[in-house]
């Protein structure tokens, strides 16, 4: 049998079967996140702070610590167990309904504050885990559990492009969109993890990272069909690029 301990690391929790969907861009992101950590050899003072819905399983497949937050507040979490164990490295994990719906106001003044925390959101463009209702980022026309006739944004808003609210914040020093949808974006995906949780090793300050991803369950869409859609529709709003890295001393994207 492969030694998937040795090929993989230690961080993954290869024990455990994962609940995540068939396709679902979650078990990508994990395991990328765990990569990550492995890489930077800092997985023995690591410790993850996840959100309410699919994205709160991620630490049952990491060899890591972690705090489960209540709906939306990982990020005033993170920023309490920072204040208080600042040599550690801490994260947050969630999907885009609580991060940006009713966490949007605890993400924004974290970020504001400009401590060295890693924020991953993993966006699918709906409420995954409780049905398929619309989320904040919901796009336009998307038919959801709760706009049966597609996302009208005349009465329900416009998608919100939650990074591009972050830009101007001078605490915010790694900021980026990525996707899981490609070969070519998962690879971009795991360097820009990486220098996520890079930026808070070296101390520098907020790091966030947005990641778009499939959902074929919440889509009612098959894999393929999910990933295609995650690749064309979603990636032309969600444009995946760095808006900010300040990781290297003098250079600023």
């Amino acid at each position: 049998m492969e030694n998937l301990s040795a090929k993989y690391g230690k961080t993954l929790n290869l024990d455990k079967l994962t609940s995540y969907c068939p396709g679902c861009g979650h078990g990508i992101v994990t395991r990328l996140v765990a990569e990550a950590i492995e890489n930077l050899g800092i997985m023995e003072r690591t410790i993850a702070i996840v959100g309410i819905g699919c994205g709160g399983f991620s630490h049952h497949y990491m060899d890591i610590d972690a705090i489960e937050a209540t709906h939306g507040r990982a990020p005033s979490f993170a920023v309490g167990y920072k204040l208080t164990r600042p040599d550690n490295i801490v994260f947050t994990y969630a999907g885009d309904g609580d991060t940006s719906a009713i966490g949007l106001g605890d993400l924004l003044h974290a970020a504001n504050k400009g401590m060295p925390i890693t924020t991953i959101m993993v966006n699918n463009t709906v409420f995954g885990m409780t049905g398929g209702q619309m989320s904040p980022t919901s796009l336009e026309g998307q038919v959801t559990a709760t706009t049966v006739k597609g996302r009208d944004v005349s009465k329900q808003g416009y998608p919100l492009l939650v990074p591009e609210l972050m830009r101007a914040m001078p605490g915010v020093k790694y900021l980026a969109r990525e996707t899981v949808a490609t070969p070519k974006g998962v690879r971009k995906t795991k360097k820009s993890i990486q220098k996520a949780f890079d930026c808070q090793v070296k101390g520098l300050g907020y790091a966030f990272v947005e990641l778009i991803v499939p959902c074929p369950t919440g889509l009612k869409l098959n894999v393929k069909g999910s990933y295609e859609r995650c690749g064309k529709e979603m990636t032309d709003y969600f444009k995946p690029q760095v808006f900010k890295d300040e990781t290297e001393q003098g250079h600023v994207a």
